[in-house]
Parts: structure tokens; sequence; C-alpha cells
């Protein structure tokens, strides 16, 4: 007798985002909607990183923070462990972002220059009234430890250090209450390539240690074939292509995905080369089409 298929940890269904388009001066009012986000569905098995792919202002980061609730979707369904959280209250849903966490794209601008290291990474422990000053304390000494940062820093500021070393603190921040969903919204696209690398393998191995999923969100088709076991490819709002990650590599199915494909470098400059002249053409046929 075959088990039963466990439940996804995420699933996403008919989701749509949009924003309206105000006009006027003295009385504004709505003259039309940008499709940010235009029915789009997937899902997430526990353990699994879909990596969500596309081009600046195709709708990837709104989708992730819809997912969050950061951003409360216009329809559709959003279900965690089975909970639809478009419904939830402001109290359920503060106990349920418990589980679900974020890390930003820009470790400058997502750290507060006015708070401590060890601040920050405490502060969803405050937040949700986690432990006494004392285990908080020595939480996030863990915490830093884990993520390759030096604990011994905690009373130090975001400003003295580097982006790497500000997006470990965010990482750690996000790991502070245990969640089981991580959405990494963009999170080395702010950082040097060599840098990039790093951030890379402590999330991969993050995800070994702790069993974390992951919703990660990138414009680079090479750094998210190396993270994900799925990717989705959005373009304009929707969700044209989602599949395998090896698959959706190797043989993509929609224009636009081989598209973003030919973008990815390659160390050889006449295959670069080719490949953007068979890109040029290719982007002449989606304008036209």
């Amino acid at each position: 007798m075959s088990a039963s298929p466990k439940q996804p940890l995420l699933e996403v269904e008919n989701l749509l985002k949009h924003f309206p388009v105000r006009s006027g001066i003295l009385i504004e009012r709505t003259v039309d909607h940008v499709k940010a986000v235009d029915d789009v569905s997937f899902e997430i098995a526990e353990g699994e990183t879909l990596g969500l792919v596309g081009e600046s202002g195709s709708g990837k980061s709104t989708t992730g923070y819809c997912v969050l609730q950061l951003l409360k979707p216009t329809s559709g369904s959003i279900r965690f462990q089975g909970q639809e959280l478009t419904t939830l209250g402001r109290e359920e849903l503060r106990k349920m972002r418990r589980e679900m966490q974020i890390v930003f794209q820009d470790p400058y601008a997502s750290l507060d220059p006015r708070m401590t290291v060890g601040d920050i990474v405490a502060e969803p422990l405050v937040v949700h009234s986690i432990g006494t000053k004392k285990n908080r304390s020595s939480r996030v000494r863990e915490l830093l430890d884990v993520v390759g940062f030096d604990p011994g820093f905690t009373n130090r500021y975001p400003h003295e250090f580097s982006g790497g070393q500000r997006q470990r603190i965010g990482i750690a921040r996000a790991l502070a209450l245990s969640p089981k969903l991580i959405v990494c919204d963009e999170p080395v696209s702010a950082l040097d390539v060599s840098i990039q690398a790093q951030i890379l393998n402590l999330l991969k191995d993050l995800q070994q240690d702790f069993g974390l999923t992951y919703l990660f969100i990138a414009h680079d088709l090479a750094v998210v074939r190396s993270m994900s076991d799925r990717i989705a490819v959005m373009n304009k709002g929707k969700l044209i292509e989602i599949g395998p990650a090896e698959e959706v590599y190797a043989s993509p199915r929609e224009d636009y995905t081989k598209a973003l494909l030919s973008a990815v470098p390659i160390p050889d400059p006449r295959a670069m080369k080719e490949r953007k002249a068979a890109r040029r053409k290719l982007r002449h046929a989606l304008a036209e089409g």
C-alpha cells in the first residue's frame, strides 16, 4: 500500500496583486490598475527550494511579500501548513509569522543603524516575548556563531561591517524564531561575486542543518539553478514556466526563459558573442509578438 502524498508546506492559488493608478490634484480617482501579480499558482514541499526568477518588475518580490502577508493580495489563496493566511486576523497572523521569515535584498537598508547587532538579532524574540534577557543573549550568540559571524561583536553597529557580514546578521535574525519557511528576496544581488558564493553556501548548509524551506527570489538564473530544486519563471506578473531546475535550464519551453538563460555569462568569448546575437534576435521576436 503506497503512502499518501504529503501536503505541501506552502500552497499559492490564483494569486492576484493589483496596485491602483491614481490621477487628479484636488480630487484623486483611480484610473487604472498595475497587475503586479496576475493569477499565480505554485506550491512548495517541506525542505524544498523553489526558485522564483524573472527580470526587475516581473512581480517576483511582490509575490514573496504577499506570501508573508506583508502586502495584502487583491485576491487568491495562500495556505501555509494547510492554514489560509489571507483570512487571518492580526493576532493570528502574528503568531503564524513565527513560522515564516524573510531575508531582504539590501543588507545595508534592512538593518536598523541605531540598533546593535545583538539587539537586531534578538528583536524577533522580544516581539514574540520569548525567553528572558539572559536566554535571548545566549540565543543571539548561538545564532551569530551558526551563520559564521563573530558573537563577540554583538555590541557593535551595522555600519561597522561589510555587506556580506550584514547579510549574515540578517540571516541570523531570520533564524531567531526557528521558522519553517524563509523567503529569500534576492539575498545576494547586492554583494560581490566572491561573497555571493559564501552566502549561498551558508544558506544551503542552514537548510540541511535545520530542515528549512526556501522561496528563493532572484533575477540571475545561474544563482537560482545552484540553489533550487525547482524553478518558476515570471514575466509581467504571470507565471509562465515551472519545473525541475535542471529541466528548465536544459530544455526551457518558453522563449522568455530562453532569453533569460542567454544572459547567463559563460567563459567563452566567441560563444558569448554568438549568444548575445541570438538573444537580440529573440528579444526582437518577443517584442513583436
